[in-house]
């Protein structure tokens, strides 16, 4: 008689399409299923082999699936995990062609002396100062601009908390006047 344990599988329908001994077959996407019905009573008069195979094919897979994946292990990147790849190998020496080569060096010397004539030039420099100048004063308008905010919801270094409500108006009214605003 059969365990109750696999009382589950008793009554499980199983589809077979194809040869069931094989395992690794490729099965045509027209096949015709056959639906079989195991149950205690077909089990008891068929033999005991063909419920070893059904056992066997359901829990020698999982079985081997868990040995896998809880195994400690590591897994092996393969024979081409230190390859460094086609990148690494030199390509051909190329032929020198000494008139390309003369006319890219005075291309390079001229756009060496353009580069220096122009990082020289006076209108350069006045727009990196004027840029400098720009950069501190919006700084300055930024910081300015939060610290109104902080002291109007009374949070951070510009809190009005402990001051009177005479002294919070007067303290808010001055950082208004220095951010510019006009309220």
């Amino acid at each position: 008689m059969v365990s109750s344990s696999f009382s589950p599988l008793l009554s499980a329908n199983f589809t077979v399409c194809g040869n069931p001994n094989n395992l690794h077959a490729i099965i045509p996407s027209g096949c015709n299923k056959t639906h079989t019905h195991f149950s205690e009573s077909s089990l008891s008069s068929s033999s005991s082999l063909s419920f070893q195979r059904v056992i066997h094919k359901a829990v020698v897979p999982l079985a081997a699936s868990a040995t896998v994946l809880l195994s400690p292990v590591p897994a092996k990147a393969g024979f081409l995990s230190g390859f460094s790849g086609i990148e690494s190998v030199p390509g051909p020496e190329l032929p020198q062609i000494e008139f390309l080569n003369r006319f890219n060096e005075q291309n390079q010397k001229k756009y060496a002396e353009f580069d220096a004539r122009f990082k020289e030039s006076p209108l350069l420099k006045k727009l990196l100062e004027k840029s400098k100048e720009n950069k501190e004063k919006n700084r300055q308008e930024i910081e300015n601009k939060y610290c109104l905010r902080g002291a109007e919801w009374g949070v951070g270094d510009c809190s009005a908390e402990g001051m009177s409500p005479e002294e919070r108006e007067n303290f808010i009214s001055m950082l208004k006047q220095k951010a510019g605003v006009n309220e």
